[in-house]
């Protein structure tokens, strides 16, 4: 092979290399994008969750006699009635609630 054949053919390889490798990129972009819109769609469900969830605590607790709210605080552990005095490390870790394998 001549020098500039040879030049050619290295140009050629790089250039399916970078178009390989677009590819890839492309690809995790679309995967993570389409993730991400998963993840959206869960954390404004998860909101409304604890919005609802907020007002009928509220509601239940204007509702209640104090000797209900009493029985039912003694029955809570510590952490539930007082979850800021709680240590970070103690947390659970997050879990994965689904979405697609990349």
């Amino acid at each position: 092979l001549s020098s500039s054949a040879s030049g050619a053919s290295v140009v050629a390889i790089d250039n399916k290399i970078e178009q390989a490798m677009d590819l890839v990129k492309n690809h995790l972009m679309y995967a993570v994008r389409e993730e991400v819109e998963v993840l959206k769609e869960q954390i404004k469900e998860l909101l409304e969750k604890n919005s609802q969830l907020e007002r009928e605590n509220s509601l239940l607790k204007t509702l209640a006699s104090p000797e209900q709210l009493e029985k039912f605080q003694s029955r809570l552990p510590a952490e539930v009635l007082c979850p800021e005095e709680q240590s970070p490390g103690a947390a659970a870790p997050a879990q994965h609630l689904g979405g697609s394998a990349v």
